[in-house]
């Protein structure tokens, strides 16, 4: 298996692939592991990757163009839903569904992965929904980026390899290694194990929270897909309600679990009726 991962610190995968069962399993070449360095696909001076959010926010959003470009590089251009079979590129996003012992087993089936990382406020939402085939998340919790994630991933898939382990049955009676109805809980019923916030920052009290909005920066119009209208329009009502709903549809969509009762009630009901189930714009 081909494992190519794209950060703008490749120097931090220095460790982890030089211990344990991934560094055997290189030495084995059970694995072919590279990095890249996403700023050597940027064309300006200063190496720009981020860009400010259309609509305002706190921080910065990770531009769209040098991903495209690093993820092609490597795949060729049918490297969204056209891409070969045997081929996942793997987006590390706090909004995107939970990574299972089940999704590793998937993944260690594959030929190649690639694991996008995400830094800053978060990515130019055209990255998860025309780049991507998965958007994975790995917890309820917040970190810098999707660099450790990415190496848990690692780490996750190259044990589940054939070879990998030396003694194959060392897998079968691990945590997590039941079928999804029969997984070990935590306490509070969910899977213990995690990356990033899935959390909204500012989540209302008594709430498990929802996923992050989409983020979109800079081009307005990339390859004919456009940021939607109304995060140029600077009315901050209407973008408040269009984010809002969209972080809404997005948890209904990859994380329903994080959904309660009052998710469901009042201005957040009314949004997800008037969202439907596929709303993009």
């Amino acid at each position: 298996m081909r494992i190519d991962i794209i950060t703008i610190f490749p120097d931090f995968f220095g460790g982890p692939l030089d211990y344990g069962i991934v560094r055997r399993a290189r030495e084995a070449k059970l694995i072919d592991v590279h990095t890249h360095d996403l700023r050597d696909f940027t064309h300006d001076r200063h190496r720009t990757v981020d860009d400010r959010p259309f609509g305002g926010g706190e921080g910065m959003v990770m531009k769209p163009e040098p991903l495209f470009e690093a993820v092609e590089s490597l795949l060729g251009q049918q490297s969204a839903a056209a891409v070969q079979a045997g081929t996942a590129t793997v987006l590390l996003s706090a909004a995107g569904k939970l990574f299972t012992q089940e999704m590793a087993r998937s993944f260690a089936k594959l030929e190649r992965i690639v694991l996008i990382c995400g830094r800053y406020e978060g990515v130019d939402e055209r990255v998860a929904e025309h780049l991507a085939t998965d958007e994975i998340s790995i917890g309820d919790f917040v970190l810098s980026g999707g660099e450790l994630p990415a190496a848990m991933v690692l780490d996750a898939v190259t044990r589940l390899i054939p070879g990998a382990l030396g003694n194959e049955d060392s897998t079968v009676n691990e945590s997590f290694s039941a079928s999804d109805g029969e997984r070990e809980k935590a306490p509070d019923g969910q899977v213990a194990t995690g990356y990033l916030s899935v959390a909204e920052r500012g989540a209302r009290a008594g709430g498990r929270g929802i996923l992050d909005y989409p983020h979109y920066t800079r081009p307005p119009s990339f390859r004919g897909w456009d940021v939607p209208e109304v995060l140029l329009g600077g009315n901050h009502e209407e973008i408040r309600r269009w984010r809002r709903a969209r972080a809404l549809e997005k948890t209904q969509r990859n994380r329903p679990d994080l959904l309660n009762g009052s998710s469901r009630r009042g201005e957040d009901g009314r949004l997800l009726l008037e969202s439907g189930p596929n709303v993009k714009s």
